[in-house]
């Protein structure tokens, strides 16, 4: 490891930042935070990454700047292998990749389009949803609020294309696909983990990704969301991969001492 501290760009809701944010903890290593606001986050992206990537997670370590989640975790196992969250069985790391592109790939950013479409035909909840977002004297402002959420809704819809019924049923189809994914890796590994018998990039990313939706504690807040995506979630609350997402995160996201504080109530 270098001796300087790496330095962590991230949006502290997003369930692809909390999956890094996860890996740095399970592994102990110490790194500074920085959370520009969301939107003006991808010129940042764009300046720290050369043009390489508009959006975070960014991680600088080691006298390098690497975006993506995925690339993260896997120049994070060089640097620091202990305790690993690549099996070193080949054909039990080939499971844990795929596994980890499924969840990033067919589950993320379908989880996240649902979650927004849903905030931005409510106005009041995208209102509170925004102010979780501003610094605390701005979330106090009922004008700061009402302005943030007319940002947030313009910015959801050309950034994820979130205003559709017909992409937020294909959501919808996607996200309860994943789930049955994970229930039947789940059935077949028998036992905590998606391979092995420890924590691996697999499990990591799967109850990451799944994070929008479960709102387990240990996450990085707790949203009042729409009266329709609670609708959704409530008959998939006993669910057996429901279940495991709230389960790991209470066995295996260890707490840092650098985890962000509750976002203040609004």
């Amino acid at each position: 490891m270098s001796a300087s501290k790496p330095v962590l760009w991230h949006i502290p809701i997003s369930h692809y930042n909390e999956k890094v944010r996860w890996a740095l903890d399970w592994k102990g290593i110490a790194f500074e935070r920085h959370a520009p606001t969301p939107g003006a986050h991808m010129a940042v992206a764009l300046w720290l990454t050369r043009g390489v990537h508009k959006t975070f997670p960014i991680l600088q370590i080691d006298g390098r700047t690497i975006g993506d989640s995925s690339a993260i975790i896997a120049s994070l196992e060089q640097l620091e292998p202990d305790p690993p969250l690549y099996p070193s069985d080949p054909a039990e790391l080939d499971r844990a990749l795929e596994l980890e592109r499924f969840f990033d790939e067919e589950l993320g950013p379908h989880v996240r389009l649902l979650a927004f479409h849903e905030l931005r035909r409510d106005p009041e909840a995208l209102a509170v949803f925004a102010a979780t977002l501003m610094p605390a004297p701005m979330a106090r402002s009922g004008v700061a609020r009402a302005l943030g959420a007319r940002m947030g809704s313009t910015y959801s819809q050309l950034r994820y294309r979130v205003g559709g019924e017909d992409a937020a049923q294909l959501a919808r189809k996607k996200v309860l696909a994943a789930l049955d994914r994970l229930e039947r890796e789940l059935e077949a590994a028998d036992g905590h983990y998606l391979i092995g018998d420890a924590l691996s990039v697999a499990d990591l990313t799967a109850a990451s990704m799944f994070m929008p939706l479960a709102q387990p504690p240990e996450g990085p807040n707790q949203l009042d969301l729409p009266e329709p995506y609670e609708r959704f979630r409530e008959p998939l609350r006993e669910r057996p991969g429901y279940r495991w997402v709230l389960e790991t995160f209470a066995r295996d996201r260890r707490r840092s001492p650098q985890r962000e504080p509750a976002l203040p109530a609004t």
